[in-house]
């Protein structure tokens, strides 16, 4: 046992740094919980601030935009993970099907690029691709004879340049886990399926998709748990006040109130909520995994 032990006490002090590192900045600020109760007075700090219970809670309610922040937070991240779903995939399978190797990853190459790159960087060649006067993507709808899109200040386009934005910089990236999954798949399947006489299409909906219902499963699951994220770096850097109606999502919505109207009680309680929820969205999601499709992440 002593022996054991021995050889095991290098890799627990290994763990060591990155518990405290979790510890510090993941569990330390969750103390923090307690502004949601208070009239919080950074001069006063948390341990001098007055309680004051659930009027934060009760005032966040009474706000009259609060819901439909919470209804453009659901919608937008909903379609997020619709696409994020679909879109990797597809592309996962379509890559698997390339025979020539120096085509399949130069493609990889050119779709995992944009992962790389920040919000920051991209919201500007966003903004310069869908310009209503100078953008290409206008350009290209008025050879067509359509009126130029404002995709920026539209209530109505902006949740779907979110979405499809969004795709473009994550979609290759994401292929990754499925492109993983495919050479799980044991080789066997498809030769007894071709001498079935399955075609390609065939072979992909029989063998391949099945073979990857477990990762499928696995994705799915994680982002219910995100229903309520999002994208705050997304959207912080490509809305404006002329698209609050439909752009303004929660953790956009907390930064307005928190950082810059200093109400830091309330943008507390709100954050409080939406941990709450996602909480609640994760283990329901794990609870339905299990069952449907006996599948366990831990």
């Amino acid at each position: 046992m002593n022996t054991k032990w021995r050889l095991q006490l290098p890799l627990h002090l290994m763990i060591i740094p990155g518990l405290l590192l979790v510890l510090i900045f993941s569990y330390g600020p969750m103390l923090g919980i307690i502004i949601a109760f208070q009239k919080f007075n950074p001069a006063k700090g948390i341990m001098g601030s007055p309680l004051i219970g659930f009027d934060n809670f009760v005032y966040v309610i009474k706000l009259p935009s609060f819901y439909q922040v919470i209804w453009n937070t659901i919608y937008i991240a909903v379609m997020k993970i619709i696409a994020g779903l679909i879109a990797p995939l597809t592309v996962a399978v379509l890559l698997n099907e390339m025979r020539r190797e120096f085509v399949k990853r130069m493609v990889q190459t050119l779709v995992y690029l944009p992962h790389f790159l920040s919000w920051v960087i991209l919201s500007g060649v966003l903004v310069d691709i869908l310009s209503p006067s100078s953008g290409i993507v206008n350009q290209g709808l008025q050879w067509l004879g359509i009126e130029p899109i404002f995709f920026m200040a539209d209530n109505h386009w902006f949740p779907f340049t979110l979405v499809l934005s969004n795709e473009w910089k994550e979609f290759g990236f994401s292929s990754i886990i499925y492109l993983a999954a495919i050479t799980s798949i044991n080789p066997s399947l498809y030769e007894a399926a071709v001498i079935d006489g399955a075609n390609r299409w065939k072979q992909t909906w029989h063998v391949t998709l099945p073979g990857m219902a477990p990762i499928i499963v696995l994705m799915v699951t994680l982002s219910i748990g995100n229903v309520l994220n999002a994208g705050f770096e997304q959207v912080f850097n490509l809305y404006s006040p002329v698209v609050y109606e439909s752009g303004d999502i929660i953790d956009t919505f907390v930064y307005r109130i928190g950082i810059v109207d200093a109400q830091y009680g309330v943008a507390t309680a709100i954050g409080l909520f939406k941990s709450v929820v996602s909480f609640i969205l994760l283990s329901t999601s794990y609870l339905m995994a299990y069952r449907f499709a006996n599948y366990r992440i831990f």
